[in-house]
């Protein structure tokens, strides 16, 4: 292989796993292969005002396309300033590959200006991160990264770039990296012990989260909880596991409180888990949730999810789609629904909320092409009603606590899917982490729409607030100040067009058809500011 600087080498790598695109935000110290990127045909650099913002992007894109997603970020002030969206990448599975330069191993001895220990920094929030020290070895770390961040349990990793390391020659060759495969069914003998702890439950239930639909095990789970007759919860899932207009769909447990958990699982003598851990509630509870002598199947391709905060009856660690659809074989047909299981409860009747008006109308209007990124957080219910979600690839929710991801993340979809009709729903507070995303989708004429929950409050810290005065008895009185967003009060339309997007305010029901109609017809990205309150 003739020689070449790393710097241009690193380009011929991505190109052999198939990256051509990079999301960055620039800095002096990557300027070197940044030069050479603008020299590289099909390759294409996409800017954002801020790392939060690139991250954003970078993850919703990956989790459109299945990854990878190659980010840039600058030395330590990119990489702090990103680190609240790695964590966002790291319990979502997203998998990004993070480079950032720093100015040179020459340097290390001298602790100079920007001068940090990269690695340390990202490593807490990524599944892997190393430093290349020699010109020799670039490419063989990069596709280690790609490698690791491709392998299930997927997720970000991180790879500093000395400056003077790409500036010198190396001679290695550029090859596709190997992505090993984990589409693994346990043993027969496995399979029939999990099968034979499941036939022997009464009142089973299924616990699903994203690992389902990382497999693409949709159907095979659907099936199998068909064979049970078992009730079919979500637990910490951002996108679908399960049709969720299917009859034995019961909801998400939500992600906040113990006690929710341990309600809606009241009388299960048998737990079929996949793709998920138990618990992820920011508030678990320290004992089981589950009855005395309720016995667990847990399946997951994570081994170290399985059995993390509770034992496990039979723990299978193995891919959930072939796994599930041979657990199905074994169980059998369909079991009709037992008579002391309550069936599916009727849907509730609401009233007809902003949130409500909008989604209904949108589900009217959109078609079949519509993708929906929900950051709505206290407005998502109701969009949940209106807009079900029933298909893999077209509902994406936020994940891992992070706020602001909803604008970037419906931007690297749009672009990951130019034919999708894009929509992000968010909040005004978690709008306002990474609303210069929407330059990005002007720059680039990424035609997503975005639409501001705007209740001009931190209205899910008001809810959880109320919910800690009832824990602990203590009589209700005014939410904290820091709580509300309503002075100044913040122009959405003004600021959006700003940023080159133009955009409506929605104050009132009659405003809302028009608004649909409006948003769905503008030739590039758009935003609508619908009041909530």
């Amino acid at each position: 292989m003739a020689t070449r600087p790393a710097k241009e080498a690193i380009f011929e790598q991505f190109a052999a796993d198939g990256i051509s695109v990079m999301f960055g935000n620039p800095g002096t110290v990557e300027q070197g292969f940044l030069d050479v990127l603008e020299e590289t045909p099909g390759f294409r650099y996409v800017l954002a005002l801020q790392e939060s913002a690139v991250l954003g992007i970078a993850d919703g894109y990956a989790r459109a396309t299945g990854g990878p997603a190659l980010v840039q970020l600058h030395s330590g002030v990119g990489l702090g300033n990103g680190v609240g969206l790695l964590y966002q990448a790291r319990r979502g599975h997203s998998p990004l590959v993070v480079i950032a330069g720093e100015a040179g191993v020459r340097y290390e001895a001298l602790d100079g200006q920007m001068a940090v220990d990269l690695v340390a920094m990202a490593r807490p929030v990524t599944k892997y991160a190393t430093r290349v020290t020699h010109p020799g070895s670039v490419l063989r770390v990069l596709r280690r990264a790609v490698k690791i961040a491709m392998t299930p349990p997927r997720g970000p990793v991180f790879v500093a770039l000395p400056m003077d390391v790409l500036d010198e020659d190396t001679d290695e060759p550029a090859v596709a990296s190997t992505i090993p495969s984990r589409a693994t069914v346990p043993v027969p003998e496995e399979l029939e012990r999990a099968a034979a702890v499941l036939r022997a439950a009464r009142r089973p239930v299924v616990l699903a989260g994203d690992g389902v639909s990382v497999s693409g095990a949709q159907e095979e789970l659907a099936g199998v909880a068909e064979a049970l007759g078992a009730p079919v919860w979500t637990v910490n899932s951002s996108e679908l596991t399960i049709d969720t207009t299917h009859p034995l769909h019961r909801g998400d447990l939500g992600h906040m409180f113990g006690e929710h958990s341990a309600a809606a699982l009241a009388g299960a003598d048998a737990a079929l888990v996949v793709g998920t851990y138990l618990f992820p509630e920011v508030f678990p509870l320290l004992t089981s949730p589950f009855s005395e002598g309720t016995k667990i199947v847990h399946i997951d391709l994570d081994d170290y999810e399985i059995a993390k905060n509770l034992p496990a009856d039979v723990a299978l660690v193995a891919d959930p789609k072939p796994t599930l659809a041979a657990l199905a074989r074994l169980l059998g047909p369909a079991r009709p629904d037992p008579a002391h299981k309550p069936a599916r409860e009727p849907d509730e009747v609401y009233g007809e909320t902003m949130m409500d008006l909008f989604a209904g109308e949108l589900a009217t209007r959109a078609g079949d092409r519509l993708v929906v990124f929900d950051e709505a957080l206290t407005s998502a219910p109701a969009l949940l009603r209106r807009l079900p979600p029933r298909r893999p690839g077209t509902y994406f929710q936020t994940r891992g606590g992070s706020l602001g991801v909803g604008i970037p993340g419906a931007i690297g979809i749009k672009l990951a899917r130019p034919e999708a009709e894009v929509v992000a729903f968010t909040g005004d507070g978690g709008s306002m982490y990474t609303i210069q995303a929407l330059w990005t989708a002007v720059r680039y004429g990424v035609a997503a729409r975005f639409v501001i929950c705007d209740n001009r409050r931190y209205q899910l810290l008001d809810d959880n607030l109320e919910q800690y005065w009832r824990e602990r008895g203590i009589a209700a009185h005014p939410h904290p100040q820091g709580f509300d967003l309503s002075h100044p009060q913040i122009d959405f339309v003004k600021l959006a067009a700003s940023l080159g997007v133009p955009g409506i305010k929605v104050s009132k029901p009659a405003q809302v058809e028009a608004a649909v109609q409006r948003m769905l017809a503008a030739p590039g990205p758009f935003l609508v500011d619908l009041i909530t309150t």
